[in-house]
């Protein structure tokens, strides 16, 4: 069994409200750098610069996750993990088709850029990315199980988009077994004042959407990596996610 320091909730230039540095080749040097061996990549309803930080996360010795967070009809943010790089692009196709579309104004709202891997801009999303789509909070973690992935509520600790900010608590039986902190520091208290929250997997992440924002060697899985590959790690940390 081996410690594998993660930051699982990381936003790319192609979120808005990412920065223009937020590039695949960038953040896998963050990474390094912070200590980190797996890191997701999740920007805000599309999983489009995924392809390009899997690439760049292997130049640099990362084990690459590709996600998305989504955007539930009820404004509330949900991060949805694939097991795989296709099925996270077959995802983001579905949920293509239920996004409410207007352009994206980017001397408001910022760029959305699709880069390739060696971070050259490919492209640009032309309609804005986090507005809520028409996929209801209670039907996430049955599609995501059909996808074969892993998801949970993002930040619950923040009033911004947590879904116990939007829904006055942590719905029972909501079908999540797990719940994101972005401040490790709030559990004790959150688990207090909601007991829902209690015997849910805790996963502490950043929601980066600034190079220094990413998180530093800090939280981890104990995975048993033996014969190592980073598909095997890949495998065992969705078999833990799972297991709750």
């Amino acid at each position: 069994m081996n410690k594998y320091y993660y930051d699982l909730h990381i936003h790319s230039c192609l979120s808005p409200c990412g920065d223009d540095d937020m590039t695949p080749n960038n953040i896998a040097g963050m990474g390094v750098l912070n200590g980190l061996n797996i890191m997701a990549l999740t920007d805000h309803n599309t999983s489009k610069n995924c392809p390009a930080f899997f690439k760049a996360a292997k130049r640099n010795g990362i084990i690459p996750i590709a996600g998305m967070e989504l955007t539930t009809a009820e404004d509330i943010h949900v991060v949805c993990l694939f097991k795989d790089l296709d099925t996270a692009l077959d995802f983001d196709s579905m949920v293509d088709s239920h996004r409410v579309k207007y352009p994206n104004r980017t001397d408001i709202f910022g760029n959305q850029l699709i880069l390739d891997e060696e971070d050259a801009v490919i492209g640009a999303e032309k309609f804005f990315l986090p507005n809520a789509t028409d996929i209801s909070v209670e039907s996430v973690p049955k599609l995501i199980k059909d996808f074969g992935g892993f998801c949970y509520p993002a930040h619950i600790d923040r009033e911004a988009n947590g879904i116990i900010s939007i829904l006055g608590d942590f719905p029972v039986n909501s079908g999540f077994t797990a719940e994101e902190f972005h401040d490790s520091e709030n559990i004790e208290k959150y688990n207090e004042k909601y007991p829902e929250t209690r015997n849910k997997q805790v996963i502490v992440s950043s929601d980066a959407h600034y190079l220094w924002n990413i998180k530093d060697k800090k939280e981890y899985f104990l995975i048993d990596d033996e014969p190592y590959s980073s598909d095997l790690v890949r495998k065992r940390l969705f078999e833990l996610l799972e297991a709750m």
